[in-house]
């Protein structure tokens, strides 16, 4: 009992929301197990069961992780220097940068919605939007109303969207990115 106690306190929930990505980005959600995880960082299920619920609770860890990534290059978008137009435009391509080099996990963030799993009903995707609202109307010299963030949060996903699977990465989606951000800008003047 003694070195089960000691595998516990060894592992911790970042080794295992870490192995948690790997499984969850190269299978579908519902073949990777809580066995499976154990079985590749080396100890008992139950190990992972004292971390974590479930498998929809270690999920959503993993998410959470995604949002925050995608928050901090929000972030770093606005302490650039520049103009607040020019800045703004850095986060949509921002927005459709991480999403198009990130497309298994922007997957995960935006459009996993199941039974089980609904990423866009947890609290670290609000915030996530909250900070994109905030970002967008710290950047205008206007208000800007809530119909008009959701409909320019919601061209931007459709461009991940429509580009996701379609290109490997940003770089080869970076002119017509460029190009939507400059319609966004106009749209919201």
């Amino acid at each position: 009992m003694a070195a089960r106690k000691k595998a516990m306190d060894e592992l911790s929930k970042e080794m295992i929301i870490q192995e948690a990505n790997k499984q969850f980005l190269t299978s579908d959600f519902h073949k990777v197990s809580m066995r499976a995880i154990a079985k590749e960082l080396g100890c008992s299920h139950g190990a992972i069961y004292y971390h974590f619920a479930n498998k929809t609770e270690l999920f959503y860890a993993v998410v959470e992780q995604y949002f925050t990534e995608l928050n901090m290059t929000l972030e770093n978008v606005i302490q650039e220097e520049g103009d607040s137009r020019s800045k703004m435009a850095a986060v949509f391509t921002g927005f459709i940068e991480f999403g198009l080099n990130h497309q298994s996990q922007y997957e995960f963030m935006f459009m996993q919605r199941n039974k089980e799993v609904n990423p866009l009903s947890q609290q670290a995707s609000n915030e996530s939007y909250t900070k994109f609202a905030q970002v967008l109307q710290e950047l205008t010299n206007h208000t800007l109303s809530l119909a008009k963030i959701y409909s320019t949060f919601i061209s931007l996903h459709g461009f991940v969207s429509h580009y996701r699977g379609f290109v490997e990465n940003y770089n080869e989606a970076k002119e017509a990115a460029i190009q939507h951000s400059q319609f966004l800008l106009e749209a919201l003047d």
